[in-house]
C-alpha cells in the first residue's frame, strides 16, 4: 500500500504517467499497474484517464491529502526507528532560495560537524517551488521568506532579516557611495533575478514606492549570471548582503549599501507541520535556531 501510494503522490505531481514513472525509477506499466490495484483497493476512482493523464478525480483529490500524510508518517516512522538503533543518521533533502545559498552552506556545514553521520542534498528553488516540494514530500526542509507571501502550515525558524548591496564595478560612477535610494537607481543599466523569484518580486516593490519604474536588460535565475555580467561592463545587480559579499570577494566590484526600511523581510528554515519531528529533523531545526543572526 505504501509503494503505491508514493506511486499516486509522483503521479500527481509530474500530471504524466511517463515523468512520474521515471521519477520513482519504475516502468510506465508497473506505475500504471500500481495505481489501478490502489483504485481497486480503496474502492474508487483516483485519475481520469484517456489517452493521457487527465487530472485527478474529486475523490483523488481528498486521497492525495491522506497519501502525503500516510507516506509522510511511514518515513518519519523509519526515521525514528533508525534513530532509536543506529543514533543520528540519514539523509536530508534542503530546498533553498537562490539568495539564501551562503546560508544554507553555513547551516548543513556546521550539522554535519556535529552529526557526521547525516548527509544532504541541497538544491536551489524559488519559494514556490520550496512549498510546493514540501506538499509532495520531495523535500525535508527549506530555506525561504517567512513574512512576505503565505507559506501554510509549516514551523519557521528565523535565520536573518535581509538587507541588500548594489553590486557594481570598481570604477562605476557609483561606486564608493555610502548609502543609496532606490529612487537613485532608476536610470542604470539593471541586470535582476527573474520574475517568479520572490526576491525579485520584493525588488520591484522596493523600486514602485521609491516611485521609479527601471527596466531590467537582463534576468536570470542564477546570481552568478547577474555578477558575471556586472563584470562585464557598466552593468549593476542588487543582492542581499551576504551573498553579495560573498559573489564580490576577491572581484573587481564595490558594493554600495541600499536604504532599508523597518519591514526588511525574515528569511529562515521551514519544515512541514508535524508532530513529533524526526530526530534528525529536530536536530535540524536547532540547528537554524542557534545559527539564527539577532535582530
Amino acid at each position: 500500500m505504501i509503494a503505491k501510494l508514493e506511486m499516486f503522490i509522483a503521479l500527481a505531481r509530474e500530471k504524466h504517467f511517463g515523468r512520474a514513472a521515471l521519477s520513482l525509477g519504475i516502468t510506465q506499466p508497473t506505475l500504471s499497474t500500481g495505481i489501478r490495484q490502489l483504485e481497486e483497493q480503496l474502492g474508487v476512482k483516483l485519475v481520469q484517464r484517456g489517452s493521457r493523464f487527465g487530472g485527478l478525480t474529486p475523490e483523488g483529490q481528498r486521497a492525495l491529502v491522506w497519501a502525503r500524510q500516510i507516506v509522510g508518517d511511514t518515513r518519519r516512522l523509519r526515521d525514528e526507528m533508525r534513530a532509536s538503533r543506529e543514533g543520528l543518521a540519514g539523509h536530508l533533502r534542503l530546498a533553498v532560495i537562490p539568495t539564501a545559498l551562503t546560508w544554507a552552506s553555513t547551516l548543513t556545514a556546521r550539522f554535519i560537524e556535529r552529526h557526521p553521520r547525516v548527509t544532504f542534498t541541497v538544491l536551489s528553488r524559488a519559494s514556490a517551488e520550496i512549498l510546493s516540494m514540501l506538499d509532495d514530500l520531495e523535500i525535508d526542509a527549506g530555506i525561504s521568506y517567512l513574512d512576505n507571501e503565505p507559506l501554510g502550515r509549516v514551523t519557521t525558524r528565523p535565520l536573518y532579516r535581509e538587507a541588500y548591496q548594489l553590486v557594481c564595478r570598481k570604477d562605476h560612477p557609483l561606486a564608493g557611495q555610502k548609502m543609496l535610494d532606490w529612487a537613485e537607481l532608476g536610470s542604470l543599466k539593471l541586470c535582476l533575478l527573474t520574475p517568479e523569484m520572490q526576491n525579485r518580486r520584493i525588488i520591484n516593490r522596493q523600486f514602485m514606492e521609491a516611485g521609479v519604474a527601471p527596466v531590467s536588460a537582463i534576468e536570470s535565475n542564477s546570481t552568478v549570471v547577474l555578477v558575471s555580467n556586472v563584470l562585464t561592463g557598466d552593468w549593476v545587480t542588487i543582492l542581499p548582503t551576504d551573498l553579495a559579499k560573498f559573489l564580490a570577494e576577491g572581484k573587481p566590484l564595490s558594493l554600495v549599501p541600499l536604504a532599508t526600511d523597518s519591514r526588511a523581510h525574515e528569511v529562515g528554515l521551514i519544515a512541514p507541520w508535524q508532530e513529533p519531528y524526526t530526530p534528525v529533523l529536530q536536530a535540524l531545526l536547532d540547528e537554524a535556531k542557534a545559527l539564527a543572526r539577532p535582530g
